[in-house]
């Protein structure tokens, strides 16, 4: 399946080395404006070959909107969007054609549908994310009008975790570090695993603020669900965790229960859902993410007639994929919340009549 989503919906297309990538959002309300310069800096942040710490594939990642959009306000028809490819290397795979590279999806996919993009991937490449990001900036636009905020950073590279949580730091840093304390050592691990031609894994965190109390629909389409999902459909991601996550299972039942009181919750443990459902508090997301496959070291593999071969690849490539993964997590938070929000429009009668009386 190549689209997400319910009401807010978007689907991508695209290839790593084909002439284009690029979505379609449907769903979007009208009479949001459609900021061109936001939806730009949103994929600058994502784009490649920026700096020694992500791959040197240089990509302007322009995007091109090519319709449901006039005089910069959404017209509520499908807003669909372009982004060419620019600098592409295709000879680089070459030499990998019939070979399935160890940690990618080459294998699972070649024996799936019998035919094989060998460039960079093709369709499983990280490349299609550009589209993802290019969709989640038109629902934060959305998201915008609501007075819901979303950011992200890294929390942990090669073992190495923050031990602070600085967003705004996040921001002005080459690697999104959250911990300006920690980013030295994180960042000389990156280049340690590049100079031995290997890679790092590293783990994000999407936050989100003002979140209204309703977002999730119990019980099959949970806010939760939706978000494991929507996180472990990117790229290279292993694991997620809502909330305290998997040390929730060391704790006791009376220190996990986030306490309630009428200015709120005295405590966050549940990572602002309960039930599926938003409860209002800051929802917190981490992300984990293996080390990127793509390495150029020697390993065995076998070829599509089964041989037991060598594998020894080429080309351009992050050594922390995390690091613009992060991005598209917070991209991917944001289009979960847009369709949640939607959805969540016609939970109650009284809102239905707010419409139509």
């Amino acid at each position: 399946m190549n689209s997400f989503g319910q009401r807010f919906r978007f689907t991508t297309f695209g290839e790593s080395h084909g002439k284009a990538l690029g979505c379609v959002v449907d769903g979007i309300p009208a009479g949001i404006k459609i900021d061109e310069n936001f939806i730009q800096s949103e994929m600058n942040r994502r784009k490649p070959g920026q700096n020694v710490y992500a791959t040197a594939r240089n990509e302007g990642d322009r995007v091109e909107i090519l319709s449901g959009v006039f005089e910069g306000i959404s017209m509520g028809t499908p807003i669909s969007m372009v982004i060419f490819n620019e600098n592409q290397k295709s000879k680089d795979y070459t030499n990998v054609k019939d070979l399935f590279r160890p940690g990618h999806a080459d294998f699972t996919y070649f024996n799936k549908y019998g035919v094989r993009d060998y460039r960079g991937g093709g369709r499983s490449s990280a490349r299609e994310t550009a589209a993802r990001v290019a969709a989640g900036a038109i629902a934060k636009l959305m998201l915008t009008e609501l007075g819901i905020d979303i950011q992200s950073g890294i929390c942990e590279i090669d073992g190495i975790k923050a031990s602070t949580i600085d967003f705004e730091y996040s921001k002005t840093s080459e690697i999104f570090t959250l911990d300006k304390n920690k980013e030295d050592f994180q960042k000389e691990a990156i280049l340690k695993a590049k100079g031995e031609h290997n890679s790092v894994g590293g783990v994000a965190l999407v936050n989100v603020k003002n979140c209204p109390i309703g977002l999730g629909e119990p019980l099959y389409f949970k806010l939760d669900a939706q978000i494991a999902n929507a996180m472990m459909s990117i790229n290279a991601v292993k694991a997620v965790e809502i909330g305290d996550g998997i040390e929730a299972v060391h704790e006791k039942g009376l220190d996990n229960n986030d306490q309630i009181r009428k200015e709120g919750f005295k405590t966050n443990h549940s990572g602002g859902i309960l039930g599926g459902i938003s409860n209002g508090d800051d929802i917190n997301v981490k992300i984990f993410f293996k080390p990127t496959p793509s390495i150029f070291l020697k390993q065995e593999t076998i070829d599509i007639h089964d041989n037991e071969v060598e594998c020894e690849l080429k080309g351009r490539h992050d050594p922390c994929v995390a690091i613009r993964g992060s991005v598209v997590a917070e991209s991917m938070m944001a289009l979960v919340l847009a369709d949640m929000a939607l959805l969540n429009m016609s939970s109650k009668i009284e809102n239905v009549k707010k419409v139509y009386n």
